[in-house]
């Protein structure tokens, strides 16, 4: 038998990186070929000229610009392809130098900075030959080339960078069901989620709140099938009994006042727990830290309920002993 209600909704853990720009973004790539390329050139010093990397002219190409509060389009496409001048010929002069020296020399995140750059720079060249800003799998942060942009649609950030996650609430406790760094579809993983509210229970939920995203044909189709009440208004024309219709609607006001504890819950894994600003670098450090943060939601949970139960044990106790005492002191007095 079905048995319990399950939130569902996703949210996104932004990481800890500057707003991505084009300029700043090539500005950042150009300064880390030129200490490629001082670390390449370093065994041939004294042997061979040093190419020209015009890192000045660079530099001041690029604050000329990045200083003013808004710069035109014109503008700020010129010193895009500026930018783009100089990773292209820092990219060949490594290339060159490679002939001559090894990549050996290079630390392990000077090696990876380059693969992310040679990525960076095919994609930002792409997008300036075509005039567009958009392309998959867009690179926004050298540091961390996992984080994606996750559009949010809401006033305070229309779009977020670092993970999308999917989160099931049940009786308080929070599970994290989905983590991606790409942008999804939350409404596809809603059959994911149930089926692991099954294996962890050993039943499906009588019910699931959920938005109108995930109110798909496919997910009606699929709770109708496991018995399972799926929040919101039913598909097709309103039924001409009033009566079923208005305890329909209340239905429906219920579900969404119910459904408040999980925003209320990424509001406090944002506030609280550092839910709102992913600090680590790497990417696996990056998911054990938002798992990490949900463990620690639910052991809190648990401490709560722990603390409360045992304090409603104590001064229901303490009640007792009062009244004891007072009926043996009223009794005194009667006597008396």
């Amino acid at each position: 038998k079905n048995q319990g209600k399950m939130l569902v909704d996703a949210t996104c853990a932004p990481a800890d990186i500057a707003y991505p720009t084009d300029l700043s973004l090539l500005n950042d790539a150009r300064e880390k070929l030129e200490g490629i390329i001082d670390t390449l050139h370093e065994p041939q010093r004294g042997t061979c000229r040093k190419p020209r990397t015009y890192r000045k002219k660079a530099r001041k190409q690029y604050l000329a610009v990045a200083k003013q509060r808004n710069p035109r389009k014109k503008t700020l496409r010129k010193a895009v392809r500026q930018q783009l001048n100089h990773v292209r010929r820092n990219l060949k002069h490594i290339q060159n130098l490679v002939q001559k020296s090894s990549l050996e020399l290079l630390s392990k995140q000077q090696y990876r900075d380059l693969l992310v750059i040679h990525e960076l720079y095919r994609q930002q060249k792409n997008m300036f030959d075509t005039k567009s800003n958009r392309i998959d799998d867009r690179i926004v942060s050298i540091q961390q080339p996992h984080v994606r942009p996750i559009v949010r649609g809401k006033t305070s950030a229309r779009v977020e960078f670092g993970a999308k996650i999917s989160v099931s609430l049940v009786d308080g406790f929070s599970f994290l069901d989905v983590l991606d760094w790409n942008a999804y579809h939350e409404g596809n993983y809603l059959e994911q989620s149930i089926e692991a509210y099954f294996q962890r229970y050993g039943f499906y939920p009588e019910a699931v709140l959920v938005d109108q995203i995930y109110r798909t044909r496919e997910n009606r189709e699929y709770c109708k099938e496991h018995g399972i009440r799926l929040s919101g208004p039913r598909l097709g024309r309103p039924s001409k009994n009033e009566q079923k219709n208005r305890e329909q609607k209340r239905i429906e006001y219920q579900d969404a006042v119910e459904r408040n504890p999980i925003e209320g819950k990424f509001g406090e894994g944002k506030r609280s727990y550092g839910l709102g600003l992913i600090q680590s670098r790497l990417q696996q450090t990056s998911e054990t830290e938002i798992a990490l943060q949900f463990l620690v939601m639910n052991l809190e949970k648990i401490l709560r309920d722990t603390f409360l139960s045992f304090f409603q044990i104590f001064f229901s106790f303490l009640r007792q002993i009062t009244i004891h005492k007072l009926s043996i002191f009223y009794k005194v007095r009667v006597v008396q």
